[in-house]
């Protein structure tokens, strides 16, 4: 798979992954979760949807939740566009790859493109929201992590390269990458805010959303949502971690939420937002990579996901095989 280069005249301007939307079967526990274990404020509760944001965001939200039936589903991955005459250009994009894009108006944020992507992602793109007090210096009002701000959303897709030339073609820049060549690429992570990545994509049967991922302030806040989530019950809630990963090297912790969605907190990253920096590969045979401390993540990890709503899931051509923790142990590596 060729590495692209930086595109720096897209088609319209997006600069970060805003916000996601989940479908969820019981406000009143996931909002335990959120707020008591992650730290997010609910900016919004209303009958059938509550809105929370990090304590350092001042936009109207970042995760959107919506009370449905049914099996847990996401509903839409937000992306922030620079200007509403991005929403108009963005539009005609979408239309001219055939892609399915509509104009909406979704509460709280204003005009909003409703798009779906070529490999199914469904996505909702805004050029504002109202603001509201950042919490950062209310410390009395800190919970659970302090999660600061929605950071990335990492997504499963069997059609990996196209998805890289795709979202490159947005203005998206290459980062990092995992794989044992570049033609032999696993993962790719595309930023367009200056770290290492708002939109992270994996090979695997998609699509469906991996996590969304919130930065948090210190390593301890990590350590305080475990211990939260154990006292509230929700122990076994702590999927992954704490730990750090290879790629980036950021402390982390995954946890499932009531649904089963999954939400990584993580605090630690770094700046690349000029043109010498050169994509990272990352070699998923390197121990040091795929698991620098401890023990891999375990098989569900890698298999479970969330996926859209009303959105088939196709398998990947190419069945990944990274080591798990059941396979490490069977293996007594």
């Amino acid at each position: 798979m060729p590495l692209p280069s930086p595109v720096l005249d897209p088609p319209f301007t997006i600069t970060r992954a805003s916000h996601v939307v989940l479908d969820v079967a019981d406000l009143t526990a996931s909002r335990r979760f959120y707020e008591e274990v992650l730290g997010l404020v609910v900016t919004l509760a209303e009958a059938d949807t509550l809105y929370l944001r990090g304590v350092e965001e001042a936009c109207h939200h970042s995760l959107v939740l919506r009370r449905r039936g049914g099996p847990a589903r996401c509903a839409r991955i937000g992306l922030r566009v620079l200007t509403e005459g991005d929403l108009d250009k963005a539009q005609a994009f979408f239309a001219g790859r055939g892609c399915p894009a509509a104009r909406a108006e979704v509460a709280h944020q204003g005009p909003t493109l409703h798009a779906t992507d070529p490999f199914g992602i469904r996505l909702e793109l805004c050029a504002r929201m109202p603001t509201e007090p950042r919490q950062i210096t209310r410390f009395h009002r800190h919970r659970g992590g302090s999660a600061l701000r929605i950071d990335h959303v990492q997504l499963l897709t069997p059609h990996l390269e196209a998805a890289l030339g795709f979202y490159t073609e947005l203005g998206f820049w290459l980062t990092e990458y995992v794989g044992g060549s570049a033609e032999d690429i696993r993962a790719v992570f595309l930023q367009r805010k200056g770290n290492p990545h708002d939109l992270v994509f994996f090979n695997g049967d998609g699509p469906r959303l991996h996590h969304v991922a919130f930065m948090v302030p210190e390593t301890q806040h990590l350590l305080r949502a475990c211990d939260i989530a154990g006292e509230l019950g929700y122990g076994r809630n702590v999927e992954r971690g704490p730990g750090r990963h290879g790629p980036g090297h950021a402390l982390f912790v995954y946890f499932r939420d009531p649904d089963g969605h999954r939400v990584e907190l993580f605090n630690t990253h770094y700046q690349v937002m000029d043109l010498e920096n050169e994509p990272v590969r990352w070699d998923p045979h390197d121990p040091a990579v795929a698991f620098p401390w401890g023990f891999p993540a375990r098989k569900r990890w890698f298999e479970e996901a969330t996926p859209f709503e009303d959105t088939e899931v196709q398998p990947a051509a190419v069945r990944p095989n990274p080591m798990t923790l059941e396979r490490y142990l069977a293996e007594g590596s």
